[in-house]
């Protein structure tokens, strides 16, 4: 590919060159006659020579050879045209203020031939280009040449070159499934500008994705940069999410597969790739110390965060997995999906269908198990529905919580995590208010507790998981209706289901009891910036293909989330992403007798009662109703 591609450079250069000698010679020749003068052959020579050479040096300047002719633009030509006229109007000018003498007469006569051989050079140079480029659709149009879609690379490095290299030997092989025509590279470094990596040349910088997408009809854009910081990672996406191109990541390198296409183990842009969020760095040596050979339970086993909880607890070789649901089909999913992946079998994986509110069945689970480690993640998430149902916000949430810390005492687990929420944090709304009191059942257990640790991880939404934003803009789109935004404003903290999963996990391993673990969320992210991205991940525009409409805050709903109370303050940890809140004094027999208190309203299914309790348990909580 690299010879055939240097043969064709190569071919052009040398047509373009002998085209400025053959005018020169002509019009010389021509113009010498006309004027009457001494006609030389050595005179002829050197003056074409000279118009030929500084000629040819203005369009290697100008780009000339860096252009592709099948995407030819008016641009372009316009270009080729500048650079002819400067290159003559050099060669004549240094003649005569250099008084060579190479050009005999200068009278009327002889500056018409000149500008004659100008023109005649200029048009021989369009209709040359022109060709060339319907030369090239017509080969298109025929099957032989762009049938194939144009890709761009962005990123020079040795991903994109890799990228490169497997891209051309699809298409020399007549592999049609990896095959493309590369239009070129970009990169975030501008001193890579006009190199060539392989048989291809950086063609811009990421600055000019949008441009040069457009300009050449580019169809496909490989992200092939994936050691780029988050940041500077999202900012180039979303260049790349502002073109109509498929888009195409490829994965970090400890991360392919040997032996397999790189091509194949691209992944499709995601709403994530946006947030610009650097790529979690675990300590696997502690984790696995943590989770090897212990019997583990997961609540909620089958949800978005616990799911995700029992593939990486399933990394690091528990002794035994207990998966606790009440709903069936989401633990069938994950236990298939691990058994399918070889990675869990009967001996090690156990699926148990119960609700962490029937403290007998979970009894008997606890007894016959014995779990190490207990993961609670079940719970009930959705806000708007906890409004209306607060009596069932409160016999899942705090009393699920309430059964599984008990047993876990009782059985001698080693630790207790509980999965908690930012909206734990001043709640305005039922669901934060039960996550608040399951953060101050955590701390009474850790207080009174000889056998277990007990502790608590808070961190904002997770990307993707079920209820979420994302899944819902997702159906809007792919059905053709409208976004629904609550408010313009609102903004939310954002983390990755695997990166929220990966840091409970770390804070578990940590913990030495009564912590509440704060994970950093980053940079708060507006929720219209996300639908916005959304719509362009899928080729359309905002506004235009989808509109946006916004339907005011709902029940308990606050315009920002936030991670601490005013009351905490943040200790660090060993890992920089992860946080110790100071936990607020908590009075044991007052929180006792008010659980009684608040079990028996709920049990009455009293949904203000329920609601006056909350406000009287967690002093924090200012009720939203946003009517």
């Amino acid at each position: 590919m690299r010879e055939n591609f240097s043969h064709r450079k190569f071919l052009i250069m040398a047509f373009d060159f002998a085209v400025l000698l053959a005018t020169a010679l002509f019009g010389l020749y021509f113009a010498h006659k006309a004027s009457h003068s001494l006609l030389l052959f050595k005179d002829v020579v050197a003056s074409s020579l000279f118009f030929a050479i500084l000629n040819f040096f203005s369009l290697s300047v100008a780009g000339e050879y860096r252009k592709a002719w099948k995407f030819l633009s008016a641009k372009d030509i316009v270009s080729s045209v500048v650079a002819l006229t400067i290159g003559s109007a050099v060669t004549y000018t240094l003649d005569y203020v250099l008084k060579l003498k190479i050009f005999k007469a200068y009278d009327k006569e002889f500056l018409f031939y000149i500008v004659s051989t100008y023109c005649v050079t200029v048009c021989i140079f369009i209709v040359s280009r022109i060709l060339a480029k319907k030369y090239f659709i017509t080969l298109r149009a025929s099957g032989q040449e762009d049938v194939l879609k144009k890709a761009l690379i962005v990123g020079a490095g040795n991903a994109g070159r890799m990228i490169s290299t497997e891209i051309d030997n699809a298409r020399n092989s007549g592999n049609k499934d990896f095959s493309y025509n590369i239009v070129g590279f970009v990169d975030d470094d501008a001193n890579k500008l006009n190199e060539r990596v392989n048989s291809h040349y950086v063609i811009g910088t990421t600055a000019d994705i949008e441009e040069i997408c457009e300009k050449t009809g580019v169809d496909v854009i490989f992200f092939a940069i994936p050691s780029c910081p988050g940041f500077k990672r999202a900012e180039i996406l979303e260049k790349c999410s502002n073109t109509k191109c498929e888009i195409k990541i490829m994965p970090e390198l400890s991360k392919l597969i040997s032996g397999q296409s790189i091509v194949t183990q691209t992944t499709k842009i995601n709403v994530e790739d946006l947030l610009g969020r650097d790529p979690v760095e675990l300590d696997t040596t502690a984790l696995g110390n943590f989770i090897k050979d212990k019997v583990c339970m997961v609540t909620g086993g089958g949800g978005s965060i616990g799911s995700e909880l029992c593939r990486q607890i399933m990394s690091y070789s528990p002794k035994l997995l207990i998966i606790v649901d009440i709903y069936e089909n989401n633990a069938y999913d994950i236990q298939q999906e691990l058994v399918m992946n070889g990675i869990a079998d009967s001996d090690n994986l156990k699926v148990l269908i119960a609700s962490v509110r029937d403290e007998k069945k979970l009894e008997k689970i606890f007894a016959e198990y014995k779990p190490q480690l207990v993961f609670h993640a079940a719970a009930h998430k959705h806000v708007p529905l906890m409004e209306t149902s607060p009596e069932e916000a409160v016999k899942n949430n705090v009393f699920g919580t309430l059964n599984t810390a008990q047993l876990s005492d009782k059985y001698g687990a080693e630790k207790f995590v509980l999965v908690s929420t930012d909206k734990a944090v001043n709640p305005t709304n039922v669901m934060g208010a039960t996550k608040r009191l399951c953060e101050m059942i955590v701390q009474y257990f850790s207080n009174n507790s000889e056998n277990t640790e007990y502790v608590a991880v808070r961190f904002g939404n997770v990307l993707g998981s079920n209820g979420s934003v994302i899944p819902l803009f997702k159906k809007q789109i792919e059905n053709g209706k409208p976004l629904t935004i609550t408010h313009p404003d609102i903004i939310r903290y954002f983390m990755t289901i695997p990166e929220a999963v990966s840091l409970i996990l770390t804070a578990g391993s940590m913990a030495s009891g009564g912590e509440i673990f704060v994970l950093d969320m980053g940079k708060p992210v507006k929720i219209l910036t996300l639908a916005e991205n959304l719509i362009k991940i899928y080729g359309k525009k905002p506004y235009e293909d989808v509109k946006i409409i916004f339907t005011g805050l709902r029940p308990g709903e606050k315009l920002y989330e936030e991670l601490l109370m005013s009351e905490e303050g943040l200790q660090k940890t060993d890992n920089q992403k992860i946080f110790i809140g100071t936990q607020i004094d908590v009075d044991d027999e007052q929180l006792k007798t008010d659980l009684e208190t608040l079990k028996k309203i709920s049990k009455r299914n009293n949904s203000n009662g329920v609601i006056k309790q909350l406000e009287a348990m967690v002093p924090t909580f200012n009720h939203k109703t946003n009517k």
